[in-house]
């Protein structure tokens, strides 16, 4: 029998890798001041459909459980985070910190850097709608790119803000019940070709006088800030969500990290519940899919029966990443199993080896000695395999005088060591 498909097996290897990416993870999130947490992996199906609609069911796995609940497994944190709030709000102090790294189902068709099941970092801060926050938020995102190797000609984070496309959809008289099929459309910009776009924002009730101005604005021929410079009659509040995404580059900047940061009009992510400046990672060789994306969502936890709380987040998984520090060969060399063998010369010195092994494992020194020893020289070349910096070698006639022979499997060295003195010497090798 084989894994599902879009499931994946974890064998060692694969799991030194995960476990490299979760803490990286973990580092950077709680050098930020974040708290770990985590939620179930099965939720009412109405907490999805709340906040998506109906047409998410067919990217879920859903089923009645034996009480005849619908259920299913999450798709994605941010409802969880948002009922766990809500149910404490008054309770937790503000801001807010939090970050999980939960496994997510989505029922998708297979494709590169997208599965079925996935690891995803999920990072929000909640209760603050000061600008600097974002600013934080997006810094986590690509300090952790840093924390694993990636640089400036690696990534890219394109950014922009709901509000500024609203006001200017709205200037340019398109109905705001079509902003939907809109952000649709703008969001298909690099996916897909120009006339396809077109069509897509011409189906969706933009003027056609009002087209190329929106695909000028996506391709950057056109800057927003420049837009707004040349209709002094938009509306006040996407004004002054430009002057707010103006100040986050700058302060985006004092962080050192405007090499890679650039607005990109057509970054409007697709999920409904965004409010704010939003932001899309990605690889800057245009190989794979996005690397990760979030914004702000400032109404979302009142939508799920708590307090209106400002709020904001993203999400990274790890299958982008997976792909990308393969390709640019960032992973680290896998662990050996063992750091020490202990090799016992003879049945009647089993019982010895165990012994030390035992206070070995207690110093926090990674040992392990043969169920069955198979003789010196099978058990020395056993040890090369998987990976042992050193062997000991528990000897009749050291054994009386309290020593062993402490061998360096990398130069072939060996010498008598005290038994007092073994764990101590072990430790400052290593370091």
């Amino acid at each position: 029998m084989q894994a599902l498909k879009g499931f994946r097996d974890f064998f060692p290897t694969e799991m030194s890798r995960r476990s490299h990416i979760f803490e990286a993870w973990r580092r950077v999130t709680r050098r930020f001041g974040f708290a770990e947490f985590d939620g179930p992996p099965v939720e009412y199906l109405e907490l999805y459909t709340k906040k998506s609609g109906d047409e998410i069911v067919r990217q879920l796995y859903n089923f009645q459980d034996k009480g005849g609940r619908n259920i299913a497994l999450r798709p994605e944190m941010t409802p969880t985070l948002a009922r766990m709030i809500a149910s404490r709000a008054g309770n937790l102090p503000k801001p807010i910190k939090w970050f999980s790294i939960p496994q997510l189902f989505r029922y998708e068709e297979k494709q590169r850097g997208r599965l079925r099941e996935h690891f995803q970092l999920n990072v929000d801060i909640v209760g603050t709608r000061a600008v600097e926050a974002d600013v934080e938020l997006l810094a986590v995102a690509l300090e952790i790119q840093r924390e694993l190797g990636l640089g400036k000609e690696d990534v890219l984070a394109r950014v922009n803000d709901r509000r500024v496309v609203a006001g200017i959809l709205k200037a340019l008289e398109v109905s705001e019940n079509k902003f939907p099929a809109v952000y649709t459309a703008i969001d298909k910009f690099r996916k897909a070709p120009q006339e396809t776009v077109r069509t897509l924002l011409a189906n969706a009730g933009v003027p056609a006088s009002a087209v190329s101005e929106l695909c000028d604005l996506c391709s950057g021929t056109v800057s927003v800030f420049d837009w707004y410079r040349q209709h002094p009659s938009a509306d006040a509040v996407s004004r002054k969500a430009a002057e707010t995404l103006e100040t986050y580059l700058s302060l985006l900047a004092e962080y050192e990290l405007d090499e890679l940061v650039e607005v990109d009009f057509s970054i409007v992510r697709g999920l409904a519940y965004y409010t704010g400046i939003v932001f899309e990672l990605y690889d800057r060789k245009g190989k794979e899919r996005a690397i990760c994306g979030g914004g702000r969502y400032d109404d979302l936890i009142a939508t799920m029966g708590g307090p209106a709380m400002p709020a904001l987040g993203f999400g990274m998984g790890d299958v982008v990443l997976t792909l990308m520090l393969n390709d640019r060969g960032l992973f680290p060399e896998e662990r050996s199993r063992v750091d020490v063998l202990v090799i016992p010369v003879g049945p009647e010195l089993f019982g010895a080896a165990r012994k030390i092994t035992q206070t070995l494992r207690l110093s926090n020194i990674s040992s392990e000695t043969p169920y069955k020893p198979a003789g010196v020289g099978k058990d020395l070349r056993a040890a090369n395999q998987f990976g042992a910096r050193f062997a000991i070698i528990v000897g009749p006639e050291e054994w009386k005088d309290n020593m062993v022979i402490l061998k360096d499997l990398q130069s072939s060295e060996q010498k008598c060591v005290t038994l007092d003195k073994l764990c101590d010497l072990l430790i400052k090798i290593d370091r």
